[in-house]
Parts: structure tokens; C-alpha cells; sequence
């Protein structure tokens, strides 16, 4: 009896998906060359970044490139029966960045009520201090400066609910700013 043929890997393994409102793309990196928008939820394959830029290859062969921050991650093998799924994006170091910035405006305005700055240098000291933070019950909105995106969490882990900006080239973007994107709901 003969051994079965051993399954081939597909040419195309989908990585992200587009967000259900569907994606802008560009033909380059260059917010100026702007390409057909992806339709929702077109399965797509990371192929390259470049600083918040993404190239994918989208299901149909074409490759684009898209704002990365903004694509949906496809879960990956699942993970063993030895240990705990790991959560995506833990939401404890936002707050913790929000509860910083809050604290520094706060200092900056109590300086400010006292007489020990003027309105000029309050508003030098308080420059690019960026802060946003919505709480309604379990539900969390926190703006996260360092990839200049909203956050909304679930209880379990970060999610990208919207982007500040057009993609950065990877020259303008902060060190240390490649996480994972997020993880598509089953």
C-alpha cells in the first residue's frame, strides 16, 4: 500500500484580514500614490513593513502596500495543551503611560493655579503631552502616544480602534513601536 502524498504548504496563507470598513492602499509607501481601496475583511499575507507601512499580498495575487497599524491579525497554530493562551497586547502599560501623562498635566496645571508658570510656559512644558482615557464599565478606550493609535479593550487584551495619522516611514517612527497587531474575534 502506498504512503499518501505528503500535503503541500498553500502559496497563499493569509496572515491579517482587512478591518470590516475596508482599507485604503497605495502603490509605494507614499501617502501620494494612492491605490483602489481593499474590500472588508479581504484575507491578506504580511509580506514586508516599513516603519507603519504594511505590503501585503492580498488573496487575489495583488500586492499593495496599506497602514499596517490597521490590519487584523489572523490567529496563528494553536497553542498547546502544556500552557495558557498568551494574551495579544496587555492593556496594563497603556494605563500606566496615561496615568503618567495625566499626572504631568496635572502638575503642570497645579504650577500654573499657583503663580509658579505663566500661561506661555505652561504651554511650552505641556507641548506633545498626549493623554486620552475613556472607562465605561468593563469597556476601555486609551490612547496609546507611542504608535499614535486608540486602544479599545475587552478585559483581555488591546485592540487598534483607530489611527492618529497617515503610516510614518520607518525613520519618523518611534524605536521599539513593532508589536503585533491584533487578533481577529472567532
Amino acid at each position: 500500500m502506498e504512503e499518501p502524498a505528503p500535503m503541500e504548504e498553500p502559496a497563499f496563507r493569509p496572515t491579517h484580514v482587512a478591518p470590516p470598513d475596508g482599507l485604503a492602499s497605495w502603490a509605494a509607501p507614499d501617502p501620494e500614490q494612492p491605490a483602489s481601496p481593499l474590500d472588508a475583511l479581504l484575507p491578506l499575507q504580511l509580506i514586508g513593513r516599513a516603519g507603519d507601512w504594511a505590503q501585503v499580498l492580498c488573496a487575489n495575487g495583488w500586492t499593495t502596500w496599506v497602514d499596517g497599524r490597521l490590519l487584523i491579525s489572523l490567529p496563528g497554530i494553536p497553542p498547546t495543551a502544556t500552557g495558557p493562551p498568551s494574551r495579544t497586547a496587555d492593556p496594563r502599560p497603556a494605563l500606566a503611560e496615561a496615568e503618567g501623562a495625566l499626572a504631568r498635566y496635572r502638575s503642570l496645571l497645579e504650577d500654573l493655579a499657583a503663580g509658579g508658570a505663566d500661561l506661555e510656559t505652561f504651554r511650552d512644558r505641556a507641548h506633545g503631552l498626549r493623554v486620552g482615557l475613556v472607562v465605561d464599565g468593563e469597556r476601555l478606550w486609551v490612547f496609546d502616544p507611542v504608535h499614535d493609535r486608540w486602544c479599545f479593550c475587552d478585559g483581555l487584551q488591546l485592540h487598534t480602534y483607530a489611527v492618529g495619522a497617515r503610516p510614518r516611514p520607518p525613520a519618523e517612527r518611534p524605536s521599539g513601536a513593532d508589536e503585533p497587531t491584533r487578533v481577529a474575534e472567532p
